[in-house]
């Protein structure tokens, strides 16, 4: 039957879109059991790479410091960074799944054994010049559930040079990333950069309070909502393409992402103030059921309807709970938390639009105007992610 609906249409276009004809299936089938495959081999979240999140605190003499830092130890040791999505896909993937697998105390005596060469990938000067560190501390959580990543709690210590005024710090690359956020001040202002690719700081003030310029922080927050949606963000990804799926004309497409966007800037706004707290364990399964409800639709809609931006819309407050996650932990100052929260979102927004230009570029400009396009790419499309959300689903709830 295949072979015959690829006859007929062979014979209608020219050598080119019989080239088109025949490779589009092969694309789509391939880009979504990569996706799938993703999805299928643990948990949407089980082994995402998340930055370090660094607390810098200075003695109020001046005299020394303290670097508070929470991070996933077992990719630090493997030297697994941020060009990775998730630890499995990583060279290292088998050391750091040995490393996963060590009780706290054995964990501990790693990091004890490397200590040198763990401490020479943290760099911290004061006026340019290195200074010595020490670890104070170093709190490892029990081994838990193995397809968690185990957020440990590393504390730094060391001297500061008398009259020294700047610190900056060195994370290397194969760290991954890091929020390093500086003191504060009683009104909430204070440091807080993202760094990445082995960057240093800027210089963060030691005897009084560093602020940041607002095109620091915007830079800073784009980039870590850019990151949320490409490349840590599957479930995401995976409802935009079901959007794009029903509709490839890309001015309706862009209003859906628009109002999803508008939404999920209301409820990452009330979580972030924590006006309204809703577990994950509730959260992540509706996320999951989102994305079926979308791609459920797509089976049997051939075009918008008048309630669809309004559902997508509501989805989108729902989303939004699940990015204020994300963004609580690294943190907002009060001083810049309107500009953070919206530079968040356009970074969002901005990750969302690629989604959909990649799909435009890939299928939609070509072959959106053939009459077989539903049945070749919406239909197949639709029910693939559909399965891969409704896996999700189950995975979150049932088998929790």
């Amino acid at each position: 039957m295949t072979h015959k609906i690829k006859l007929i249409l062979a014979n209608k276009f020219n050598p080119y879109s019989r080239l088109y004809i025949n490779l589009v299936p092969v694309i789509l089938v391939l880009l979504i059991t990569i996706a799938s495959f993703t999805a299928l081999t643990g948990t949407a979240r089980a082994h995402e790479i998340q930055p370090a999140i660094a607390d810098l605190v200075f003695a109020p003499d001046g005299s020394a410091f303290e670097l508070d830092i929470a991070l996933n130890l077992e990719a630090a040791l493997a030297g697994i960074g941020s060009e990775h999505e998730d630890t499995d896909q990583s060279p290292q993937s088998e050391q750091y799944n040995t490393l996963r697998a060590l009780s706290a105390d054995d964990l501990q005596a790693r990091v004890a054994a490397n200590r040198e060469a763990f401490l020479g990938q943290i760099t911290i000067s004061a006026d340019e010049n290195p200074l010595e560190t020490s670890i104070d501390n170093l709190s490892v959580p029990d081994i838990g559930d193995l397809s968690v990543p185990r957020i440990s709690r590393l504390k730094l210590k060391g001297e500061l040079p008398a009259n020294a005024q700047n610190m900056t710090v060195s994370w290397d690359e194969s760290l991954g990333a890091i929020v390093l956020r500086g003191p504060l001040s009683d009104n909430g202002e204070g440091y807080t950069g993202y760094l990445q690719n082995g960057a240093t700081s800027d210089p963060i003030s030691i005897r009084g309070i560093t602020s940041q310029s607002t095109w620091q922080v915007i830079s800073d927050y784009v980039v870590i909502g850019y990151a949320h949606i490409i490349p840590k963000g599957l479930d995401h990804i995976l409802f935009v393409i079901g959007l794009f799926l029903l509709s490839t004309r890309l001015s309706p497409l862009f209003w859906q992402v628009t109002a999803f966007t508008l939404a999920h800037t209301i409820t990452l706004a009330l979580g972030m103030l924590g006006l309204v707290t809703v577990p994950a364990s509730i959260v992540e399964p509706l996320i999951a059921a989102s994305i079926v409800y979308i791609c459920v639709e797509n089976l049997f809609m051939n075009h918008l309807s008048k309630w669809r931006p309004f559902v997508i819309f509501g989805f989108g407050l729902l989303h939004g709970l699940g990015f204020a996650s994300v963004l609580t932990e690294i943190g907002l100052s009060r001083s810049h938390f309107v500009t953070g929260l919206i530079s968040f979102n356009i970074g969002v927004e901005l990750g969302q639009i690629s989604v959909i230009l990649l799909c435009f570029l890939a299928v939609g400009f070509w072959f959106r105007s053939k009459d077989w396009y539903r049945a070749v790419i919406v239909i197949p499309g639709s029910l693939i992610i559909a399965a891969i959300g409704a896996y999700w689903f189950l995975e979150r709830t049932v088998l929790a």
